[in-house]
């Protein structure tokens, strides 16, 4: 199928996709509420095969040392796919299934499926990483940048979790765990028991950000949005938390948005 523009509705919500431009996700409406910060480098980007910033964008491969292009000198970040062009497998009035296929500068060939299932109050997105041969490390994320500020109404976040992980200078982290820090945060945090943040415009709506991963970068050192990213390991995790990809166990990670009004 082609990789034209898609719209998905359910009640009063609209999601727009963009199969051709990375596979972003570039507006979510709830009724009158454009939720995300509009632009083609913005909306919300499928991070595979690896999330935030790999260090100085090298990484261990089995016996290996892979070098990837730094994107972001000195290191390389947010994966490869959010740069490729994406194609729409099936769609219908509220669901979507996008894939896109891992090459080169990535060393190993594979497959990223992204699922988007849309209801009245809830965006779920599924997405795996499948092998055609040899085994891999990999991450999947998601990196939503939700408008801060709705109808005059500033974002308010509220999340618990256990640990945040200490950035160094290079904004990556240093190995240790500390406790949760005030913001603004770039910054990677623990929560064992699976992701679960909550975004409040008063009066006008509450985002609840969930998912079985337990771990979550938040970014709000921007006036224009705050982003909560889900993901299946902290920054650098290629090197310090690899989930490994095999013929016979896909990478598979869910993120569930749901949302209500007052």
């Amino acid at each position: 199928m082609s990789n034209e523009d898609i719209t998905l509705t359910a009640g009063d919500a609209e999601v727009l996709l963009r199969p051709g431009n990375g596979g972003r996700i570039a507006g979510l409406k709830v009724g009158s509420l454009e939720l995300l910060r509009q632009g083609d480098r913005f909306g919300c980007f499928p991070m595979v095969p690896w999330c935030g910033r790999i260090r100085d964008g090298r990484f261990r491969d089995g016996a290996h040392v892979v070098q990837m292009p730094l994107n972001s000198p000195p290191h390389a970040i947010h994966g490869t796919a959010r740069d490729g062009a994406w194609r729409t497998a099936r769609r219908s009035a509220d669901e979507a299934v996008m894939t896109c296929e891992l090459g080169a500068p990535w060393p190993h060939p594979a497959r990223v499926t992204h699922d988007v299932r849309l209801t009245e109050d809830s965006l779920t997105l599924t997405m795996a990483v499948e092998t055609y041969d040899d085994s891999f490390p990999a991450q999947i994320g998601w990196h939503p940048w939700f408008n801060r500020t709705l109808d005059g109404q500033d974002a308010r976040i509220d999340f618990t979790p256990a640990w945040q992980e200490e950035r160094g200078a290079d904004h990556l982290p240093t190995g240790n765990r500390v406790d949760p820090r005030p913001g603004p945060w770039d910054d990677c945090f623990g929560m064992p028991e699976g992701v679960d943040v909550t975004l409040t415009w008063p009066g006008l709506l509450e985002l609840k950000v969930a998912s079985r991963e337990q771990w979550v970068v938040v970014y709000d050192e921007q006036d224009a949005a705050v982003c909560v990213e889900p993901q299946t390991g902290p920054p650098n995790g290629l090197n310090t938390a690899p989930r490994l990809v095999t013929p016979l166990e896909p990478l598979e990670a869910t993120t569930t948005w749901t949302w209500r009004r007052p």
